[in-house]
């Protein structure tokens, strides 16, 4: 399908606009901040259509309501895939940030978040929560899984890690952040992010005490909204501890996702858990200066394709010369 044609055909299903992003080569990674960024090498990219939102609330209760779809939040887990797991704490729910009053450690995450019964994307901070007037914020609590039905009933795809960041560069190569060399230019926030004292103290003084409309802070230099800070995003790719070293083109092939051991990436800090991992692209409005300083386009973080959040969602891609 020619590009024109991509751009005019109208769809039901399609919910939300895309920007095309010309094909090319670029800088991944980064050699300065976190290891498994490392190293930079060159990656080239075919061209391809990104939504210019991360997927909302709006469009992902329409996908629900068509198709009947439930969540992998909305579903207890099965036993056997968490041995030692006490029985009753084999529910379904979802990963709540709950701000403590103090922390004693920031490498123990379980200070400030909870797995929540009856946390899903229709309640995003607990049973008694709802999205009522979140139309237009990112869906949120939402796994690999869960993704991947929604972009396939849209006749999209999830984008590769290299896609991704290559996008959110808006053009810009080399650049620490999506939108030039400095975190807040001016003092201008430039996204969703935390200020202050992560995780005991939340300024907001970007607007924002959680999640944000998707167009709230400018677009990249592509046109493309969101892509850092507000909420991860998930890709299609395993997780890996680090890149490897430069290569003539990046794979454009979305993995299966529950593929083999050869294939996946398990968290070795549970060894019982054969839980693969997925990609991790953005940051969030979680992320601080002093804590999870991913906010800039080579940032990556490991994911278990069972789990949601939240702060995770997602955007879809169209490859040239996919069906849209």
């Amino acid at each position: 399908m020619q590009r024109a044609d991509i751009a005019s055909r109208t769809d039901e299903r399609q919910t939300g606009e895309t920007v095309w992003i010309e094909g090319g080569t670029f800088r991944m990674g980064s050699n300065d901040h976190y290891p498994e960024e490392a190293p930079a090498h060159r990656v080239a990219v075919d061209g391809f259509w990104i939504d210019r939102t991360p997927v909302t609330n709006r469009q992902f209760k329409q996908f629900v309501k068509v198709t009947g779809y439930v969540t992998t939040a909305q579903i207890p887990p099965d036993p056997k895939d968490y041995p030692g797991a006490l029985p009753h704490m084999i529910y379904a729910g979802s990963l709540v940030f709950s701000p403590p009053r103090r922390v004693t450690d920031l490498r123990d995450w379980s200070q400030w978040w909870t797995f929540m019964k009856g946390a899903d994307w229709r309640h995003p901070y607990g049973p008694k929560s709802n999205i009522n007037v979140l139309d237009n914020h990112p869906v949120a609590h939402v796994s690999f899984v869960d993704a991947m039905a929604y972009a396939k009933w849209v006749g999209k795809d999830l984008p590769t890690e290299a896609e991704w960041e290559f996008a959110a560069r808006g053009g810009l190569d080399g650049e620490e952040y999506a939108w030039g060399d400095a975190l807040a230019p001016g003092g201008k926030h430039m996204a969703n992010t935390w200020q202050g004292n992560f995780p005991v103290e939340n300024l907001s003084e970007d607007g924002y005490e959680r999640t944000s409309p998707v167009t709230a802070f400018p677009p990249n230099g592509y046109g493309v909204c969101d892509m850092i800070g507000n909420v991860w995003e998930w890709t299609s790719d395993w997780w890996s501890s680090k890149h490897d070293g430069d290569a003539p083109k990046a794979c454009c092939v979305p993995s299966n996702p529950r593929g083999g051991p050869e294939s996946a990436s398990y968290d070795p800090c549970q060894p019982a858990i054969r839980i693969p991992r997925k990609v991790l692209k953005g940051g969030s409005h979680l992320c601080a200066p002093n804590y999870c300083r991913r906010y800039r386009p080579a940032a990556r973080h490991a994911e278990p394709v069972d789990t949601s959040t939240s702060h995770v969602g997602f955007r879809c891609v169209i490859r040239n010369g996919s069906e849209r």
